[in-house]
């Protein structure tokens, strides 16, 4: 749920960028998540847009091709409602453990965050 907590979080914050891992865009049936208020119909349509908007567009997204929680067509969905490319990562589960994959996604989103602001972009 944390792909998804930062993701309700830019519909309505500004971020200078974002990494989600294994980001869905539905409960997948599972009652706690339905519960959590994140998903709609509880939490409201996704404000695709918003999120976008919000991150100045600079959004990337990780997800492994062996993830057992997260089917790959929900990264696909999310990756394509906000615009921007899904990096799929072979062999990663649910990223349980460090690798560079994860810190080359954060230093690629902190640089486009650099490079905005340095711009004046954002």
């Amino acid at each position: 749920s944390g792909a998804v907590a930062a993701m309700r979080l830019l519909e309505e914050h500004r971020l200078a960028g974002c990494v989600l891992v294994s980001a869905c865009h539905t409960d997948l049936g599972d009652a706690g998540e339905a519960a959590s208020g994140y998903y709609p119909p509880s939490g409201g349509e996704w404000k695709w847009s918003q999120i976008r908007k919000h991150a100045a567009g600079n959004i990337v997204i990780l997800h492994s091709d062996n993830d057992p929680f997260i089917p790959l067509p929900e990264a696909q969905h999310v990756a394509e409602s906000l615009g921007v490319p899904l990096r799929v990562q072979p062999g990663r589960s649910h990223f349980f453990s460090a690798g560079e994959d994860l810190v080359e996604a954060c230093l690629a989103a902190a640089d486009a965050a650099v490079s905005a602001e340095a711009s004046g972009s954002t």
